[in-house]
């Protein structure tokens, strides 16, 4: 069974850094996009950062410059480096990603379980 597993979250100050992990587990074939999006109480979900298999990366305009993802195909994960932590990026992340599982043709899309951060003195 595929899964995402997010790690890394926590509270941290204004002006801080944090790091989040993503490792997709399980029978994979193949992982094609990948990304984090974030949901903070009483809005929607947003894409933060995207990076395609061969690299390719863009960024919400709120954490442009700050923000940085990138990814490990030999481990399956993917990583969002957050630096210059504010107090709005206070949310909810989630990762995504877009993977074939073994013994499939079609990929699939699939949520981890959303990891917390709280940017806050």
């Amino acid at each position: 069974q595929v899964q995402l597993v997010e790690s890394g979250g926590g509270l941290v100050q204004p002006g801080g850094s944090l790091r989040l992990s993503c490792v997709a587990s399980g029978s994979i074939f193949r992982i094609y996009a990948m990304g984090w999006y974030r949901q903070a109480p009483g809005k929607q979900r947003d894409l933060v950062a995207g990076i395609s298999s061969g690299g390719i990366t863009n960024y919400a305009d709120s954490v442009k410059g700050r923000f940085t993802i990138s990814r490990d195909n030999a481990k399956n994960t993917v990583y969002l480096q957050m630096n210059s932590l504010k107090p709005e990026d206070t949310a909810v992340y989630y990762c995504n990603a877009d993977l074939v599982p073994a013994g499939l043709i079609r990929p699939k899309n699939y949520w981890g379980q959303g990891v917390q951060v709280t940017v806050s003195s």
